[in-house]
């Protein structure tokens, strides 16, 4: 009996030291720290999402604290898992952006491990110092600020492109350094830009203007001749603002200079800031505000009040920018060819390519950001640098274009006078695109955003030598 006990108890005794030495390392692990959201989280809240996560931004909640993250933490890991959130669409082989705000996998691996623990609080004094974000709504604290009129957006309806004049706010000659546009209704923005320019006595201020666009039943755009591709140029239509009452008149708007896009709201761009690179824009004292301003309807009537704040300089920085048109529309930058008017998207074409855009570059410039853009059916951008030399060398891939996100790519590379840059957008028009709102119709060129286009924005800087330099090439 003493001898069947012993046979029995020493492999019990064996197996009881197995399974406690196996325990060993789940207790080793059990001790590790514990992700938190004080200590871990907040970290990488601060750096890729508060920006937008956070009371009166475009995030449909705020990430500032523990109390209104936490009902959100299953839905923000499947978002970083998936690299949904943040947004960020350029194809990392290819080109280098200061301002990518990818989460790294380490960070992704964080934030899924402090979801899979139950989302721990940890300790408050091991959070880092909250990010001081600058009052009213504003992402940048600007020196100077001004209100558009009160614009009311109807619940239905087609808004055509339109353009008004403001003296600009500021009293002497100023470099403007960073500029952001906000509305009070971002929903009902499809674009707001805006450029300046030397102010002329035939340019009205507080007119809203804008071209007669004959269109179709079905919205689109139609020539005189019947075909589709063009308003038809020749009738100014006119408003105060404030007024309801539209004027006509045969002839040509008021405003000389057409390229407003060197400062943009689009749907999920921020911001413009020259201030990390040393560079700014010049704007003369006397100089106008001409915006180009753009409302889509979303079924609700609504007033939306825009507001835009500059930091500026009295000082000349290292760097001037210079808009792709040029100042006052003379002596660009870059010069484009484009057939972007015979753009036509068959239906259920789900990878079709549009007219592809040549620019050549007149000057030695740095370039400093790309600012695709393109409508609902927009699927891939790709820029592609051709040096002098023939060399090609791709500067931005973005394979998954989303209208929702508009983003500006910040990078910094010498280009050589003689260089040429080739684009080329393709569209889905098919069932497999969530946001298209009807696959069977041929889609051609136009403002709307049921219509397309193909706009390949870009910014230079200049040294303030090298811009004389370019000058004196040029005559």
């Amino acid at each position: 009996m003493r001898s069947r006990m012993s046979t029995v108890a020493l492999p019990l005794a064996m197996l009881v030291i197995a399974l406690a030495s196996a325990s060993v390392p789940e207790a080793s692990q059990s001790t590790a720290p514990a992700v938190t959201f004080h200590k871990d989280v907040v970290p990488v809240l601060q750096k890729n999402c508060q920006s937008c996560h956070r009371p009166g931004q475009i995030g449909p909640f705020s990430m500032l604290t523990y109390r209104e993250t936490r009902p959100w933490a299953r839905a923000i890991k499947q978002a970083v898992v998936t690299r949904a959130m943040p947004p960020w669409f350029a194809d990392p082989r290819y080109g280098h952006f200061n301002n990518d705000r990818s989460l790294k996998q380490t960070e992704i691996e964080l934030i899924a491990a402090w979801v899979d623990a139950g989302a721990p609080e940890g300790n408050p004094a091991d959070a880092p110092v909250p990010v001081v974000w600058p009052e009213g709504g504003w992402q940048i604290k600007p020196d100077v600020a001004f209100e558009l009129p009160p614009y009311p957006v109807p619940a239905k309806g087609i808004v055509e492109w339109e353009r008004i004049a403001f003296p600009a706010p500021f009293k002497e000659d100023t470099w403007v350094t960073s500029v952001e546009i906000l509305p009070s209704v971002p929903a009902v923005v499809h674009h707001l830009c805006f450029g300046f320019q030397k102010h002329r006595e035939t340019t009205p201020y507080g007119v809203y203007q804008w071209m007669e666009v004959p269109r179709d039943e079905n919205g689109n755009m139609l020539k005189v001749d019947g075909t589709t591709t063009g308003p038809r140029k020749g009738l100014v239509l006119s408003r105060n603002a404030g007024s309801a009452e539209v004027t006509r008149r045969p002839g040509s708007p008021d405003f000389f200079h057409e390229g407003t896009n060197e400062f943009c709201y689009l749907p999920g761009l921020p911001y413009e800031d020259y201030r990390p690179v040393n560079a700014g824009m010049f704007v003369p004292a006397g100089s106008d505000v001409i915006v180009s301003l753009h409302y889509t309807t979303t079924g609700l009537a609504v007033v939306d009040r825009t507001r835009i704040g500059f930091t500026v300089s009295k000082d000349a920085p290292k760097k001037k920018f210079l808009p792709q048109d040029g100042a006052e529309g003379e002596n660009p930058p870059v010069a484009r060819q484009q057939a972007n008017a015979s753009l036509a998207i068959p239906p259920f074409a789900d990878n079709h390519p549009g007219p592809v855009a040549m620019i050549d570059v007149m000057k030695d410039v740095e370039l400093v950001w790309f600012r695709p853009h393109a409508h609902v059916r927009g699927k891939s951008v790709r820029y592609t640098l051709i040096h002098p030399d023939g060399r090609e060398e791709t500067l931005l891939d973005v394979p998954n274009y989303n209208f929702n996100w508009q983003l500006t790519y910040r990078t910094s590379i010498p280009i050589k006078r003689g260089s040429k840059m080739r684009v080329q957008f393709t569209y889905d028009n098919s069932t497999k695109n969530k946001y298209n709102p009807d696959p069977s119709a041929w889609v051609r060129y136009g403002g709307q955003s049921w219509e397309e286009m193909g706009t390949p924005n870009m910014g230079f800087l200049v040294d303030q030598n090298e811009d004389v330099t370019n000058a004196i090439i040029e005559r």
